[in-house]
């Protein structure tokens, strides 16, 4: 197929690139490469994906692969472009979109409301216009599993009532799901959203924990930990998100837009809650650094607990993430100290 992947310079697109590349399919990634967080580590997951900086850094210019030419291009484009989205759906002729660009973020929300408004809602609504005149088959995109909100029925299951988000972003990714399922209804392609719960591995985003506390205990300094470490999160590791997003992307649509369910949510998760103070311990052992703490109340818009039920998933696609917190860390650190060209 070929497949437009938006957010592709993000950690998340970056390796479903990767994996639909090594999978034959020719892959169009799109990203604004945005300053939300240090860009310099946007660029350098280009720069593996083949892209040369200078074309990445080139607004409306489609620059293509060294090392994957003819499977892997890229452009440089804002979502809330409603020229040149619509061009780029004409010029390139999508059979699928999966739709991962987003200001991503929970506190963030707090401070720049506007930023979430024009990439998730605007942004998503103008993805969803070109699928409808485009003939796109299928559109994949990114939910969250902070649509649960105040839910405190765990495991979270896609049927629990989600109508109650406390951070603007989840609110955005709540208004992602409604409107897909509009343009489902309305218009017959499929529209599968996928709530990730708590992604983490190689690439991973600066401003997410396991990348704060490992940069902190490395330089000494100490870590914050909010609600004082009474929390606990359903960490899923990149590859197992990634093997899902890719299944879910592979998979024929048509008997099931024959069967009126051409509108489909997704957990993906571990299936299993992990304390904070546990996952701490689990970066302490492979940094061999015991940690600073300074202990915080909870954040505005923060949850105590995250857990995945994914039980549709391994129903519809016989698929359940299962990489444990030991190897997804470890291998995280591996590539930390590579990366950062640390030798202890």
């Amino acid at each position: 197929m070929k497949i437009l992947v938006t957010g592709a310079a993000g950690f998340i697109g970056f390796h479903v690139s990767q994996v639909l590349i090594s999978k034959g399919h020719k892959v169009v990634g799109l990203d604004n490469i945005n300053n939300y967080y240090d860009i310099e580590i946007k660029y350098a997951r280009l720069e593996v994906l083949g892209i040369i900086r200078g074309n990445a850094e080139k607004f409306g210019h489609i620059g293509n692969s060294k090392t994957h030419p003819g499977s892997f291009s890229f452009i440089r484009m804002n979502l809330e472009d409603r020229e040149a989205l619509p061009q780029l759906f004409q010029d390139q002729k999508f059979d699928a979109v999966c739709n991962l660009a987003a200001q991503a973020g929970v506190r963030y929300s707090l401070e720049n409301p506007e930023a979430y408004i024009d990439s998730n809602v605007v942004g998503f609504l103008n993805i969803l216009e070109c699928c409808r005149h485009h003939n796109i088959k299928h559109l994949v995109y990114a939910s969250s599993s902070s649509v649960y909100g105040l839910n405190k029925k765990t495991p979270f299951e896609t049927t629990d009532n989600v109508d109650h988000p406390i951070s603007l972003y989840a609110a955005t990714k709540k208004s992602n799901e409604l409107m897909a399922h509009t343009y489902s209804h309305l218009y017959g392609f499929a529209t599968t959203g996928l709530r990730f719960f708590t992604v983490y591995g190689p690439w991973g985003r600066p401003d997410m924990a396991l990348f704060l506390f490992t940069d902190a205990m490395v330089k000494g300094k100490p870590i914050k930990i909010f609600n004082k470490g009474n929390m606990e999160r359903d960490f899923t590791y990149i590859d197992d998100i990634t093997e899902g997003v890719v299944r879910i992307l592979e998979k024929d649509t048509s008997t099931r837009i024959k069967n009126g369910k051409s509108y489909k949510i997704y957990n993906i998760g571990n299936n299993n809650s992990v304390k904070l103070l546990d996952f701490i311990e689990a970066i302490e052992v492979n940094l061999g650094i015991k940690s600073k703490r300074e202990l915080l109340p909870m954040q505005p818009g923060d949850v105590e607990k995250t857990w995945a039920n994914v039980d549709e998933l391994i129903n519809d696609y016989g698929y359940s993430p299962n990489t444990t917190i030991k190897k997804g860390i470890a291998n995280f650190i591996s590539w930390y100290k590579n990366y950062y060209q640390i030798s202890q």
